[in-house]
C-alpha cells in the first residue's frame, strides 16, 4: 500500500467523521421513534403510557444527544442528525402500525341492501349501527361500526367482499364507553373462497 495513503488513513479522525455521526443518527432514531409513539398514544387517549415514553425520550435527549451534538462540528454529523430524525419518525410510524393500538370508527355509504352485511358483521362479533340517508344519486344506507384497530383488516375484508365499491372511511376515536367489541381475534368470518 502506498505510504501516503497509509499516512492519510492514520491521520483520519474516525470518531469525528464516522463514529460521532453514527452515534447521533442512532440516538435520534431512538429518541424520535419514542416521540412519534408518544404523540400517537396521546392522540388516542392512552394517557398512562405517553408520560413514560416522554420521560425516556427526554432522558435520551439530555444525556446522549445533547452531549454528542455539543461536539459535532462537521457536515456529516448534521446529516446524521437529520437522517436520524427522519428515520426515527418512519420507524415510529411502522411500530405504531404493527402495534395497531386504539379504536376506530368505520363508516360505509352503501347504495344497496345491507341486511346480509349487517348479519355478517354481527356474526363476526362486531356492533353495527345503520342510518337511512340520501346521497347525490339517491337513497343510501350509512353503516357504522366502531372496532379495535387490530380488527380493522377483518372489517375491511367483510366490506370489500360483501359491498364492493362502497364509499368507506375510517376515523380515529379518542375514547369509547360500552358497546359491542369482539372478545377474541377469531371473528368467525370466513373469506370467500376459503376452504373448511
Amino acid at each position: 500500500m502506498d505510504t501516503s495513503l497509509i499516512e492519510l488513513l492514520s491521520d483520519f479522525d474516525w470518531y469525528v467523521w464516522i463514529g460521532l455521526p453514527l452515534l447521533i443518527f442512532l440516538a435520534r432514531v431512538f429518541d424520535v421513534t419514542l416521540g412519534t409513539l408518544r404523540i400517537i398514544f396521546t392522540s388516542r387517549g392512552m394517557r398512562n403510557i405517553a408520560p413514560v415514553l416522554g420521560f425516556i425520550e427526554t432522558f435520551i435527549w439530555i444525556v446522549a444527544v445533547s452531549s454528542i451534538v455539543k461536539h459535532a462540528q462537521n457536515v456529516v454529523a448534521y446529516v446524521g442528525y437529520a437522517g436520524g430524525f427522519a428515520t426515527g419518525t418512519f420507524v415510529g410510524m411502522l411500530l405504531e402500525n404493527k402495534l395497531a393500538v386504539g379504536t376506530v370508527t368505520f363508516r360505509a355509504i352503501i347504495r344497496r341492501e345491507t341486511k346480509d352485511l349487517i348479519k355478517t358483521l354481527v356474526e363476526a362479533g362486531f356492533g353495527v349501527t345503520t342510518v337511512d340517508g340520501h346521497g347525490s344519486s339517491g337513497k343510501v344506507k350509512i353503516v357504522y361500526t366502531t372496532v379495535k384497530r387490530q380488527d380493522l383488516p377483518v372489517v375491511l375484508e367483510i366490506f370489500h367482499q360483501m359491498v364492493p365499491g362502497a364509499f368507506l372511511s375510517v376515523e380515529e376515536v379518542r375514547s369509547t364507553e360500552q358497546g359491542v367489541f369482539p372478545t377474541s381475534k377469531n371473528h368467525f368470518f370466513r373469506p370467500l373462497g376459503h376452504k373448511k
